[in-house]
């Protein structure tokens, strides 16, 4: 089980805040900024123009280099979560980020999720007026090998008008798109969960892909900062496939009712995300 609180980390973040990497704006007259390099790899932004309501595709392109790792929205026993701010004078909105399936590491007893290949984090956008579009974006993530580095770097691009084709930024969000985990469907869902009085265990009941076999990867993921992985008695029976997954601790006097939890599974070479409501 992982169990990260809130306050922990925001304690990280004000002590390596102090020795953050902060770049200058990496700036583009285009569809991409220029890239912000750090030690452990570099990042930048890519994105089209806003459509007729004003909706922008994005993306946050991060490269670790070799050995390195970055990390995914909850990542992990200690690292830092990719942090995106749009200048409130840029007149556009950051709607959602999405998240790429990412890799379970461990070592030492240090558990990570996180990606140590190139990614790129889908952006929503929405843009305010129908003039110019100028996003400056300041970015926060971590990267980390032997020592983790908290790199930040301002970035900034100029969307130009919808109609022109732009392919290769296209390419980039398209396939971004295509590496997110998929909605639930009719083989591959939760088809039960319960939390326990105690809420030290999360009872869930899944159906899986048939040609699978054994248990599949479950993070749960509750309140910001909490992430749980750790199974129990979990028992695979044909497309059935039942578990517990250990809660342990929560925020005091934290109230699930009404709350809407997430839980990725990873099953072969599939993988499904959807919320757990806790009514």
């Amino acid at each position: 089980m992982m169990t990260i609180s809130l306050a922990s980390r925001r304690l990280l973040m004000a002590a390596i805040s102090l020795t953050a990497i902060l770049a200058p704006f990496f700036s583009a007259k285009a569809e991409m900024s220029a890239w912000a390099e750090a030690e452990g790899g570099r990042m930048r932004l890519v994105a089209l123009a806003p459509d007729a309501s004003g909706k922008i595709r994005a993306g946050l392109q991060i490269e670790p280099k070799p050995g390195w790792i970055t990390y995914w929205r909850e990542p992990g026993n200690s690292g830092i979560p990719p942090q995106v701010t749009i200048a409130p004078a840029s007149g556009v909105r950051l709607d959602a980020i999405a998240y790429p399936l990412p890799k379970h590491f461990f070592k030492g007893g240090i558990e990570d999720i996180a990606y140590d290949a190139p990614v790129t984090l889908p952006l929503s956008l929405t843009a305010a007026g129908k003039g110019e579009v100028k996003i400056d974006a300041t970015v926060f993530i971590g990267i980390c090998k032997d020592i983790c580095i908290p790199f930040q770097a301002n970035l900034s691009l100029k969307l130009g008008r919808a109609m022109q084709s732009r392919p290769e930024e296209e390419a980039i969000l398209a396939a971004a798109d295509a590496t997110l985990p998929k909605p639930p469907s009719d083989d591959f869902k939760v088809t039960a969960h319960a939390i326990s009085p105690d809420r030290k265990t999360l009872s869930l009941t899944l159906a899986l892909p048939a040609d699978g076999k054994g248990a599949p990867d479950i993070i749960v993921t509750g309140p910001s900062g909490y992430a749980f992985t750790k199974q129990s008695g979990a028992k695979r029976e044909g497309a059935t496939f039942r578990t517990d997954v250990m809660i342990g601790k929560l925020p005091k006097d934290y109230d699930i009712s009404g709350e809407r939890w997430r839980v990725l599974v990873i099953d072969g070479g599939r993988a499904m995300e959807t919320a757990l409501a806790f009514d």
